[in-house]
């Protein structure tokens, strides 16, 4: 009786550890079937903005930022604020927003309150506005 429990043990863990393993990739822009965010660089995203003129750009960094300059009719809701979750969850979440920090780090740390909050499609400038090379507005 023994030995079956044994093998038993042993039979579950290899089929466990093979399935786990066999598991299929998914597309690293999607994090699941209602979140889909896709990275580009600033260059890339000007295209972007060109191209898709109701994406709402949304400029994450603090006011003092914003004020030394930013993209064109972008909003500003401040990472570091105790707010910044209240002043998204006005937000139409099913728009698409360009997203972006100063140089990606807190943009990116974003991405879960953006997903727990519902939003659909955000497309992600990972270089920040460093990257952007179009005119900036003061």
């Amino acid at each position: 009786m023994k030995l079956n429990l044994q093998s038993f043990i042993i039979s579950f863990s290899f089929a466990w550890l093979l399935s786990s393993s066999c598991s299929t990739k998914e597309d690293p822009n999607v994090i699941n079937q209602e979140f889909q965010f896709t990275n580009l660089k600033a260059v890339e995203a000007a295209k972007f903005l060109h191209e898709n003129p109701k994406a709402v750009v949304l400029d994450i960094r603090t006011p003092s930022e914003f004020y030394e300059g930013h993209i064109p009719n972008a909003l500003n809701i401040d990472y570091n604020a105790d707010t910044f979750e209240t002043e998204l969850g006005k937000l139409d979440r099913n728009a698409t927003y360009l997203m972006h920090c100063r140089s990606g780090r807190r943009s990116s740390n974003s991405f879960n309150t953006f997903k727990k909050l519902g939003f659909k499609n955000i497309v992600h400038i990972d270089d920040g506005i460093l990257g952007w090379k179009e005119e900036l507005v003061k």
